[in-house]
């Protein structure tokens, strides 16, 4: 049968655990949004395809949590240490952010199921091969889904396009799919939630998709074989279709971007700048910024905690109607303490002298091993009683591990 009460702990120890990284994260990312910014600005603001991967950095912000320098560089520790008191000791501070990150998490899954209930009941169509469904609504195309993509045109489009301009219009949500720019999409929710408390997130998602947008014309351009003008031509009829005072449409079937004529002016603006570009450099400019962020990765990995930490320490404390700690002093300690997984062999002689010379009467507990999460936060130790009287030279003293609890493996293992 659970024990409610350990299951209760379990939770809020997960809570506390959980919020006190994913705050560090959060105050990671408000320094990474403006690093990226800056860059998009000022050093890359001609080059669409570095742009866009430039938010590829963001994966790493997740794994910051538990980075070394929290607990030990002094001027980390100062700074960000009010920070890590709160999360530890206010529980309803840690509620709440988790609170944020369910909320979150059920607006922006409100808004896929939204609109996957709305395309499911379009019409479906076929061109040129391609399964497209089709909706009465005046909004520019859009791709749905991540599994089962969904390519969704309005009716006055195909009523009044070309062939070849549907094809340029297809292509171009083809390539959204082929560029896996939807899962960029689903990761940046992830991150938002997760993260909810630097509203930033939700701003820079405009930027995000703009550079996305950027790519996507920069590929149709070179793979239809259109000029720059013909493209943007094509982009640009699509405004007639559009109507004033459309509140029910949804907001992600805007993902094209070009809803407002703002971003539709200035994807012309990257359309008239476009040059051929090479694909084997912009090929090989992926791999070098995949390979960067798995370096960061590893060099934020092996500079963090491990998932925990196995503790050597040793603790004597007593109870004589006080509770007090008698030593810490794990080396003395050792030379008279020892242990194994199902015993702690104790030096009689030893340790009866080192109770005296400290004073220590009434119950004494034997507090040792275990393991921590990260320093001050979530950890066990093992522990047993010491009864004197015993005339054995090595007092073997049973004890049953922490390990056997499973509240405790699942706190190990988290």
């Amino acid at each position: 049968m659970i024990d409610w009460s350990q299951f209760s702990g379990v939770i809020d120890f997960c809570v506390v655990y959980f919020t006190t990284q994913l705050v560090r994260c959060a105050a990671f990312s408000f320094v990474l949004i403006g690093f990226v910014m800056l860059l998009r600005r000022l050093l890359f603001s001609k080059q669409v395809f570095i742009r866009g991967m430039l938010w590829s950095l963001f994966l790493c912000i997740p794994f910051l949590g538990k980075l070394k320098l929290f607990y030990e560089n002094e001027t980390v520790v100062r700074k960000t240490w009010q920070i890590t008191h709160v999360t530890m000791k206010y529980i309803w501070v840690d509620r709440i952010y988790m609170a944020g990150i369910l909320v979150t998490a059920l607006f922006l899954l409100g808004k896929r199921l939204y609109l996957r209930k709305i395309v499911a009941g379009m019409e479906q169509s076929v061109f040129e091969h391609v399964q497209i469904y089709v909706t009465d609504m005046n909004i520019t195309p859009f791709t749905s889904g991540l599994f089962v993509p969904r390519i969704i045109l309005p009716r006055a489009m195909l009523e009044s396009y070309g062939k070849d301009e549907l094809r340029a219009i297809v292509l171009h949500e083809q390539t959204h799919i082929r560029l896996g720019h939807l899962w960029y999409g689903f990761v940046w929710d992830i991150l938002q939630c997760l993260l909810w408390v630097n509203p930033f997130f939700a701003v820079c998602r405009k930027y995000l998709w703009a550079d996305l947008e950027d790519i996507c014309d920069r590929v149709c351009i070179q793979k239809s074989g259109r000029t720059a003008h013909e493209y943007g031509l094509v982009l640009l009829k699509s405004l007639k279709l559009l109507s004033d005072g459309q509140e029910n449409i949804p907001t992600t079937a805007t993902y094209a971007g070009e809803k407002e004529f703002a971003d539709m002016k200035r994807r012309m603006g990257e359309i008239a700048d476009f040059r051929p570009y090479k694909k084997r450099l912009c090929v090989f400019t992926a791999i070098v910024t995949f390979m960067t962020v798995v370096a960061i990765l590893f060099v934020i990995h092996i500079n963090s905690y491990a998932r925990y930490s196995e503790s050597n320490d040793i603790m004597i404390g007593n109870y004589d109607g006080e509770a007090t700690i008698v030593s810490t002093d794990t080396e003395e300690l050792s030379s008279m303490i020892s242990y194994d997984n199902s015993y702690v062999y104790v030096d009689r002689e030893a340790f009866e002298d080192f109770l005296y010379r400290n004073n220590a009467n009434g119950d004494i507990y034997i507090v040792f091993g275990g393991y921590y999460k990260l320093p001050g936060l979530g950890g066990m130790a093992e522990g047993c009683v010491y009864e004197r009287g015993s005339t054995d030279k090595i007092v073997r003293i049973p004890y049953e591990s922490i390990m056997d609890n499973w509240a405790h493996r699942l706190c190990k293992l988290l």
